[in-house]
């Protein structure tokens, strides 16, 4: 898609290569948040992301480069709602490597970045899991049944308890799955798009857990579910009871945010999915 089809959007697209020095390639990819455009500084290449509207990715180039290039690609530049980014070449997908069979490699390489995320201080304004998890009051005083009771005020109490008795709390990416790994050629896999929250390194399982969506075997068996979990907190050092309870708690957490965000989750939704199957597990 060719940046000057983009409209207002591209028109920030075009403003911020000129200030950061990029020359733009013909290839700009839209999503429904952003803008992401592909080119050169110098001889460097890199990738400019521009974000349409202010929300949780707004800020991301603060986040980005409070991570330090340790386990996550590197923040060249960045402003309010723009980040330039190092382009990594040639981008293969983690899902890839789960759908040609090779699940336990995956679920290392989730480990291995888990334990390489070394973030310095955290940009001010970046959430805590205790404010991400006020979504269960609101969904529990909401009305909405989409969810049942039951399910929601049980995860609401783990989530409520595992806050409370964190010990390390630091920086994380937040939404660690996947999509969001990508493999470059010089440096190895890496980290992209960190949502940002502050937290215990055992919530950083709970994305991964409920992916890739293409292969639902993965979070439909507990058996499957099991094995990653404890294959990822034996590589990155991590308490399984912790983490496991997060995983519960978590995908009912994602499943009410697609409430708040889409007024509906639907029945075979992957968090919901993940949620009734670690559930049995759980000891209250």
């Amino acid at each position: 898609m060719k940046v000057r089809m983009l409209g207002p959007h591209g028109d920030r697209l075009r403003a911020h290569a000129e200030r950061w020095g990029v020359v733009l390639d013909e290839r700009t990819i839209k999503t429904a948040n952003a803008l992401i455009a592909f080119g050169r500084r110098a001889a460097d290449p890199v990738a400019l992301k521009i974000v349409k509207d202010e929300g949780d990715e707004w800020r991301s180039g603060e986040i980005v480069r409070a991570f330090g290039g340790r386990g996550m690609l590197r923040a060249l530049e960045f402003d309010d709602g723009a980040i330039l980014l190092e382009r990594l070449m040639p981008g293969e997908s983690l899902v890839d490597v789960v759908l040609r069979g090779d699940d336990d490699e995956a679920t290392s390489i989730v480990a291995r970045i888990i334990a390489e995320l070394s973030p310095d201080s955290p940009p001010s304004g970046v959430p805590t899991l205790a404010e991400w998890g006020r979504s269960f009051e609101r969904y529990q005083s909401s009305g909405d049944d989409q969810i049942p009771k039951s399910v929601v005020d049980e995860a609401a109490a783990h989530f409520a308890e595992l806050c409370n008795t964190q010990k390390d709390r630091r920086l994380l990416h937040g939404d660690l799955q996947h999509t969001n790994i990508l493999f470059d050629d010089r440096r190895g896999w890496l980290a992209i798009d960190p949502k940002g929250v502050i937290g215990e390194r055992e919530f950083e399982v709970c994305a991964f857990l409920r992916n890739p969506i293409q292969a639902p075997r993965f979070f439909t068996d507990l058996t499957a579910v099991e094995r990653r979990l404890r294959l990822a907190c034996d590589k990155a050092r991590l308490s399984y009871e912790r983490a496991l309870r997060w995983v519960f708690a978590g995908a009912i957490l994602s499943a009410i945010w697609g409430v708040e965000d889409d007024g509906f989750v639907r029945g075979d939704n992957p968090s919901l999915i993940l949620a009734r199957t670690v559930r049995p597990a759980i000891r209250n």
